[in-house]
């Protein structure tokens, strides 16, 4: 009787003690992973600081290239209602600009809805896909003997036996270093035809590589009359950045690119900034 008393003490004494264990793992999860997790996003940003960023991004101003469908933007001081005359530091303590522009000025955002009626507005599309793994395909060494070259398949197989498959969720940039002309020689920068994607391989990125966006230097993303390229991206369900700079500085893979843009309600397009990490 004895026995059957101690072994029946022992069992609830290690029930007992299971419980303290499982209750303690608990509390430790509660205090630790969060401090493990709040661990990691400091080691993320240190890292990430020091870092070199390039930005991808170019200044606009009122006499920047634009689709002469759209015209040149407007810029102005903001006026009061009341007395009709501008803003100042002097007589007002700040001043402001009244912007009058079409929404794809300058480097700026093509979300679905640009072309696709059904398609998201800006301000509906996620922030998980503001920042991305970046890939480069440099279509530079083409346009000696082709200066309107249309990056192709074949090309972007010569590029993954290079650099390696291209990740999924990626953001795709072409670059054509048409982004010096931008500001350097502005009609040079509006020619047609122009170097740019070809339909195929960006249908080829959207359906076996599985990429979340491009990005390109021209204000197009292929220089056709029906904007094949720009229609199959934008009607998938997929945005686009357009008149990039700065991607001869970006290496082909390894970069990280952080895109951002006025949360516009129900937005077609508007300026975005973006910027590259390097590796």
């Amino acid at each position: 009787m004895k026995r059957f008393l101690n072994s029946q003490a022992a069992r609830r004494l290690s029930a007992g003690a299971k419980r303290i264990c499982v209750s303690s793992a608990v509390v430790l999860a509660a205090v630790v992973l969060p401090a493990r997790a709040q661990t990691s996003l400091d080691e993320a940003y240190h890292v990430i600081a020091s870092k070199t960023f390039v930005d991808l991004t170019h200044a606009f101003g009122p006499d920047t290239p634009v689709w002469s469908g759209f015209g040149q933007a407007r810029m102005s001081p903001a006026i009061d209602p009341k007395t009709r005359k501008p803003y100042t530091i002097e007589k007002d303590g700040f001043r402001a600009t009244y912007y009058e522009m079409a929404g794809q000025y300058g480097t700026h955002i093509d979300p679905p809805a640009h072309f696709a009626k059904d398609g998201i507005t800006m301000d509906k599309i996620p922030l998980e896909e503001m920042i991305l793994p970046l890939v480069v395909f440099d279509a530079t060494p083409y346009l000696g003997l082709d200066p309107s070259h249309a990056f192709s398949l074949k090309d972007l197989h010569a590029w993954e036996a290079q650099n390696g498959r291209v990740p999924g969720g990626a953001f795709a940039a072409l670059r054509t270093d048409m982004s010096r002309d931008f500001e350097n020689d502005p009609e040079k920068f509006m020619r047609t035809p122009f170097p740019g994607w070809s339909l195929e391989v960006v249908k080829f990125l959207v359906e076996e590589r599985g990429i979340t966006a491009i990005g390109h230097e021209s204000l197009d993303a292929d220089p056709t009359e029906k904007m094949a390229t720009e229609t199959y991206l934008l009607t998938s369900g997929h945005y686009q950045i357009e008149v990039m700079a700065n991607l001869d500085k970006v290496p082909a893979k390894g970069a990280l690119i952080v895109v951002s843009w006025p949360k516009v309600k129900d937005g077609l397009g508007f300026p975005a900034r973006a910027f590259a990490i390097l590796p």
